[in-house]
């Protein structure tokens, strides 16, 4: 198969677009949102205007494809690898909500997406779920699962960071909270048992470099932004009797999240070292990179949040560090990604697709 994708045969990119793009939105909201807690508050505003851009355009895709190429979206939708994907639109529409919250004064615009967010989420997570479960033919474990999974993860923590943020907006501040706490604590429950079939496919699988997917830096985003959504609770405690009374437990298990996170940045970058280097995957833009982008960002911005919630200041030394890796690897991704649209508006007829490469593989396995 060559490395780099598939030469298109198909009606048009519109067909093939790669169902997670929406993790664009989730990497440049919050890079965004790092920048402002870190004082660079014209990168911050700069980036939620791009972001607000790229959310509407990608919603204007995603529904021309449903409209047009049903049957495409359909299947991927209900596939047991790309199916997943579809949460990135959870994920990004409440990133982009925290964004409305924190950075400007449209808080009915942040709880709209909040509700938005939550619909998405009951829609996409029980059809996925329905749909691997009652499957007849299922793919085998080294097959069937990657670091895309934690998605399922991310979407969930992300109501809850959103929600703490818009739950006296919205006017049901306990009840919103509850939400929150429940998506929380159930976003934990999932990372146990996906990350621990991630790992044996890992250590006890065959696993070559090309299959080595970008996604897999999700392994720490996931735990990342259970971090900041179990900071935020902490500091949305006053609110409610019952978050105060659970602060002590809220803490220890969203440091246990940041350390879990923290173990897994060396191990990520040894293995991408080993990819590109004595794998030589060559380094070419594709959008599953945006999935590497946002877990630098949400573990820049968790920090920051974890350390102004417990009062541990020792920790803003690494937040102050990592927004520079976070911004530059938004930057070059970003660049690579308007560099690969000029190309393809540039030379239609011999385009590259390298938004189904995952696609293609994963159905070959």
């Amino acid at each position: 198969m060559n490395p780099m994708g598939i030469t298109a045969t198909r009606p048009s990119s519109l067909a093939t677009l790669f169902p997670g793009y929406f993790a664009l939105v989730m990497a440049t909201g919050i890079v965004s949102l790092a920048a402002h807690f870190l004082g660079m508050e014209l990168i911050a505003q700069l980036l939620l205007w791009i972001n607000v851009i790229a959310y509407v355009v990608l919603w204007v895709l995603t529904l021309a494809r449903l409209a047009r190429y049903r049957s495409e979206f359909i299947d991927d939708l209900t596939h047991h690898a790309r199916g997943v994907t579809f949460l990135t639109v959870v994920a990004g529409t409440c990133v982009l909500g925290s964004q409305f919250a924190i950075l400007t004064p449209l808080m009915p615009v942040a709880g709209g997406l909040w509700l938005l967010g939550l619909a998405l989420w009951l829609l996409l997570t029980y059809t996925f779920f329905t749909v691997v479960t009652v499957r007849e033919q299922k793919p085998a474990l080294e097959n069937g699962i990657n670091g895309a999974w934690l998605l399922i993860i991310v979407s969930t923590e992300s109501l809850c960071v959103l929600g703490t943020s818009v739950a006296t907006a919205l006017g049901a501040a306990q009840l919103v909270l509850l939400i929150s706490l429940g998506a929380y604590l159930a976003g934990g429950m999932l990372y146990f048992s996906f990350i621990t079939l991630i790992l044996h496919r890992w250590i006890f699988f065959d696993l070559k470099p090309e299959k080595l997917m970008p996604s897999y830096w999700i392994n720490m985003g996931a735990v990342a932004i259970a971090t900041l959504a179990g900071s935020r609770l902490l500091l949305s405690a006053n609110q409610w009797g019952f978050l105060q009374g659970l602060a002590p437990f809220l803490t220890g298990l969203t440091f246990f999240f940041w350390a879990t996170a923290t173990w897994w940045i060396p191990l990520l970058f040894i293995v991408g070292i080993w990819r590109h280097g004595a794998g030589r995957v060559p380094l070419t833009y594709d959008p599953q990179y945006w999935s590497m982008v946002f877990p630098l960002g949400m573990y820049t911005a968790a920090t920051f949040m974890l350390a102004k919630a417990t009062g541990v200041t020792l920790l803003n030394a690494i937040p102050a560090i990592f927004i520079y890796v976070a911004l530059a690897a938004w930057g070059i991704t970003f660049v690579a990604m308007i560099a690969h649209l000029v190309r393809l508006i540039a030379h239609p007829a011999t385009r590259r697709l390298p938004q189904i490469k995952m696609a293609e593989e994963q159905s070959k396995e």
